[in-house]
């Protein structure tokens, strides 16, 4: 009986004890974090970024953690990573992404890196403006994600994950599609390609094979009509600079007046001029991310090499340097072919693309 007592004595004092410590323990505030994102952009040049959404480690972190969030969709299947991914160079393998209705999309998504270094716009017609403009239009196209911000909102705003990552962010854990988006272009502005097998041949760790070389000089020789044996491939004209590309809207001739079905950026100015024009990707990571052009069109880099080549078709708004080749072609043989191919490979990032700062964070 003495034992029962003492038993249920301790047991009382032990309950109360418990709440006690429970009671002292202090509830974890989440509190903003400013703390910058310090972007490694090696050789580069530093980029001009957003000066009214700098980068931060957390907001950095929240951009990663939407990037990869299903609830964006409509049935909770589908991220901005499922058509962008990170071993495809940030892009989609399939000609045009499907959907969450599993109906294609009309362009070929286009990768992810360097959008810190863009200063034309986004999207193949470059309508929109920004980074955080871009984000949220996959949203809610219906050949996409097919949802609204609204819904959005309020799926993450049921999230105390979400709630408590924007406190971090913004100050406040009330959630909008504006500080989603602001998120979603901090991490998209992070993602930089910066280390291939050609930025290691320029930083002089490393030398070009014989055929990649060659591949190089020709890549970088202008088309030269008088003499052949001189001539190159003139890839520079669009394909320039530390990223390879011009920040520029051009046509490439894909095809004739008759053939255009999209008209590109003509729909975004209502300039008849730029009817078939498009964005001119970097050529960085070019070989993880088939299908080519903006269509798709091409399966390999041997199929683009040949349409500029000798598969050239005439239209009106049609590039005046690429116009110039329509008659004789570059005079590329099969080896400087094959060996432009090879030089083009160099811009693999094989750093880039198994980047754990890239990864899902889930």
């Amino acid at each position: 009986m003495i034992n029962l007592q003492h038993k249920l004595i301790l047991l009382i004092l032990f309950s109360v004890m418990l709440i006690a410590c429970t009671e002292d323990v202090d509830p974890v505030v989440i509190e903003k974090d400013e703390t910058p994102f310090v972007l490694d952009y090696g050789n580069f040049p530093e980029p001009v970024l957003p000066a009214d959404n700098p980068l931060t480690e957390q907001g950095v972190e929240l951009g990663r953690m939407l990037f990869y969030e299903t609830m964006l969709s409509k049935d909770g299947s589908q991220s901005c990573a499922s058509c962008h991914n990170l071993s495809d160079g940030f892009s989609d393998t399939l000609q045009f992404s499907i959907g969450v209705e599993k109906m294609e999309g009309k362009r070929q998504a286009m990768p992810i890196f360097n959008m810190a270094y863009h200063t034309n716009d986004f999207f193949w017609d470059g309508r929109a403006e920004l980074l955080r403009d871009q984000s949220l239009k996959p949203i809610e196209d219906p050949l996409e994600m097919n949802e609204t911000l609204e819904n959005v909102v309020a799926k993450l705003s049921d999230t105390p994950l979400y709630k408590d990552q924007f406190t971090r962010v913004f100050g406040s854990d009330e959630i909008t599609s504006e500080k989603m988006s602001l998120a979603m272009e901090q991490f998209m502005l992070s993602v930089i390609s910066k280390d291939s097998k050609y930025d290691k041949f320029l930083a002089g760790e490393l030398s070009l094979t014989e055929s990649e070389e060659r591949g190089r000089m020709l890549f970088e020789t202008e088309y030269n009509p008088f003499f052949p044996e001189f001539s190159g491939a003139d890839c520079l004209h669009c394909h320039s600079g530390f990223n390879f590309e011009n920040d520029e809207y051009m046509n490439n001739g894909l095809d004739t007046d008759a053939d255009i079905t999209d008209t590109g950026r003509e729909k975004v100015t209502m300039n008849p001029m730029d009817r078939a024009k498009f964005k001119v990707p970097s050529l960085r990571n070019i070989e993880v991310t088939p299908p080519y052009m903006h269509d798709g069109r091409f399966n390999t880099l041997e199929e683009v090499v040949d349409h500029y080549n000798s598969g050239i078709k005439l239209s009106a708004s049609l590039d005046p340097a690429i116009r110039n080749t329509e008659e004789t072609g570059l005079f590329l043989t099969e080896q400087d072919k094959a060996d432009l191919v090879n030089f083009l490979k160099t811009l693999t990032d094989e750093t880039f693309l198994n980047n754990n700062a890239y990864k899902s964070p889930f």
